[in-house]
């Protein structure tokens, strides 16, 4: 199978390509050029008309959500919109017979209200970065009514780890390592996560069946409380764990400090680590008619920690 893949030098790029390349024909589209195995030629983005034709595109290029919050707003809407508008155009006019597109749970709600986000809540993201990624979905869907040939998926990950990505995860692996206590533990929490190796099995059962065009949550099938997550990296790297449960009223307000200060404990990351933010994933596995994920949560989570120690 011949497939393009945008962003192919980043961290989901990287690993899918890692995957991908003993049994299909890789193109890249990005704005670096560095040589990388398994793909035969990446192309910037002016030089679009020259793309051989493919049977698959695939849209991992975008601009990450940056929890300093430093990014204009603007170069959201640049990169994870415009992009996505010219390479889903470019789809349409190809012989190109798939397009799967990521966006990410960030396009449907910052905070999740109830018990857990389903793909048919409505859309009320917060900030440019959710913003701009719903903007994309709307664009995609809003030419999606008469394609008859033409399969369309619209991802949306929880956060996506493994090796070789950066992150929150990172952070809280460093505080352990280091010794650190985790300041946090008074926070009751469950949130979603999915390692790449449960990913990279989803795309890969998109590529080989025909499920329907639509949007589709990705997460584990295991939501984990951050308090487990910091037991769960002491125990990988043999360290003793240590929680502390400071006043929440407190950390809170040194967050606030930290937003201006632009210390690594900022608003934004607090609400990250501490939020409840649980993603069902129970349509992607009914269409692709899975009972589990190859990995649990926890076993796709030891994986990516023991990365981080082999680094």
């Amino acid at each position: 199978m011949k497939i393009l893949i945008t962003g192919i030098h980043g961290f989901v790029g990287s690993n899918l390509v890692e995957t991908l390349k003993d049994n299909h024909t890789i193109y890249g589209l990005d704005i670096v050029f560095p040589e990388k195995e398994g793909i035969i030629k990446t192309f910037s983005w002016s030089e679009m008309e020259q793309i051989p034709n493919v049977e698959v595109i695939i849209h991992l290029a975008g601009k990450a959500h940056d929890t300093n919050n430093k990014t204009d707003a603007n170069i959201y809407f640049e990169i994870n919109t415009e992009l996505t508008k010219r390479i889903y155009d470019y789809f349409l006019q190809s012989l190109a017979q798939k397009f799967i597109f990521f966006s990410s749970v960030k396009a449907v709600a910052d905070l999740v209200e109830g018990d857990f986000l389903t793909e048919d809540v409505v859309p009320k993201p917060v900030g440019a970065y959710g913003e701009s990624k719903l903007a994309a979905e709307e664009y995609i869907q809003s030419k999606m009514v008469n394609l008859k040939s033409k399969i369309v998926y619209i991802l949306r990950p929880a956060m996506i780890h493994g090796k070789g990505n950066k992150g929150n995860l990172n952070l809280l692996y460093s505080i352990v390592k280091k010794g650190f206590p985790y300041p946090l533990g008074a926070y009751k929490n469950k949130r979603s996560f999915i390692s790449i190796d449960n990913l990279i099995f989803i795309i890969n059962e998109l590529l080989n069946k025909n499920i329907s065009s639509g949007i589709y949550n990705i997460a584990d099938d295991q939501a984990v409380s951050t308090n487990e997550l910091i037991r769960l990296i002491s125990k990988t790297i043999n360290k003793k764990t240590k929680i502390w449960k400071l006043s929440p009223k407190y950390i809170s307000f040194l967050a606030k400090i930290g937003s201006f200060i632009h210390f690594p404990l900022n608003s934004e990351r607090l609400k990250k680590l501490t939020e409840n933010y649980i993603v069902l994933n129970q349509k992607i596995k009914q269409e692709l008619n899975i009972k589990d994920l190859p990995l649990t949560a926890i076993d796709g989570l030891i994986k990516t920690i023991k990365s981080f120690d082999n680094q």
